[in-house]
């Protein structure tokens, strides 16, 4: 993409989208575009092709996405189908219409199948059935892979598909409830630090094992991967190690400075049991991820002390 190019970063302000925005600043470019939700419903077509025909972006990265961990997922099952898959319909019709050179969608490591062998291949793709916990967000980003997919085969589009691991980092949604585990755990135990509480009852288990990856990781290789002269339909971007939920939870804790004890409530449910991707495909082009674990969690929890959450309190 060259600096003085038409960019529309969909979803810039959520975690994905505002790490994909930095990078892309970092990196010279200027005319971006973005819009927030009161600006541009992407669930109206007539509201996604009134920005496109304004602005006529060249190059489209997808981040927008309605998104939420285990209890969201269940308690909105009709929003997570629903919403996601009209945006991505609308995005990418308005993405063909207008003759956008490159689209990037942004999947998620939940569309494979929950026995799928570790590390997950983007081959197991369809091979097998869901997580149930969170099957509609999965369908509706399934969905969105597959019409990639097509407008390749039917009209030549270049139009691909990346699918991230865990994320986490600055921007993160920490509500209490509809968060993922990893920001879940960063308010649950700040908030157990300042109220001097004696142990943080954390969910399920402990045992499954997840693979996170710093958020602005993430947005390095999807500008990467936007200026490979060819890049597969579907494409893994993963940290490449997993760990424990229950180490986990005390990585958190450590870096948080909570000291109090660590309990787990079994009667809620785990979700799948492993989930690391293979990331082969893209290690092969030159991508790999710079930031560790602690050093993610450590920046993470800065910009959680400085956000709204907290600042209110």
């Amino acid at each position: 993409m060259e600096e003085n190019s038409r960019i529309y970063v969909a979803g810039h302000r959520g975690l994905v989208g505002s790490a994909i925005w930095r990078q892309l600043e970092a990196r010279g470019h200027r005319q971006l575009h973005g819009r927030i939700r009161p600006e541009l419903d992407l669930r109206d077509w007539e509201q996604t092709r009134a920005f496109f025909e304004e602005v006529r972006p060249e190059y489209v990265l997808n981040a927008a996405g309605k998104v939420g961990g285990i209890h969201a997922n269940n308690q909105l099952p009709v929003d997570f189908l629903e919403d996601n898959l009209r945006m991505e319909i609308n995005l990418v019709r308005a993405a063909h219409e207008f003759g956008v050179k490159r689209f990037l969608f942004l999947g998620s490591s939940c569309i494979y199948p929950r026995e799928a062998e570790n590390p997950i291949s983007e081959d197991a793709l369809l091979s097998g059935a869901l997580e149930k916990t969170n099957e509609p967000y999965a369908i509706a980003k399934i969905t969105g892979i597959q019409l990639c997919d097509a407008y390749r085969r039917q009209h030549g589009s270049d139009f691909f598909s990346v699918m991230p691991c865990n994320l986490y980092g600055p921007g993160d949604n920490y509500h209490p409830e509809n968060s993922h585990v990893l920001p879940a755990m960063i308010r649950r135990f700040h908030e157990a630090k300042e109220s001097r509480a004696p142990e943080v009852v954390c969910w399920g288990s402990g045992t499954p094992r997840r693979e996170f990856m710093f958020c602005d990781d993430l947005g390095d290789a999807c500008c990467f991967l936007m200026d490979v002269p060819e890049v597969p339909n579907i494409i893994n971007v993963g940290y490449g190690k997993d760990i424990s939920i229950r180490e986990l939870a005390e990585l958190v804790a450590d870096v948080v400075g909570f000291e109090g004890g660590i309990e787990w409530d079994s009667t809620r449910p785990d979700g799948t049991i492993r989930k690391l991707i293979d990331s082969q495909r893209v290690r092969e082009l030159g991508w790999s991820p710079k930031t560790g674990l602690r050093e993610g969690l450590e920046i993470t929890y800065k910009a959680f002390l400085a956000s709204k959450v907290v600042r209110e309190k």
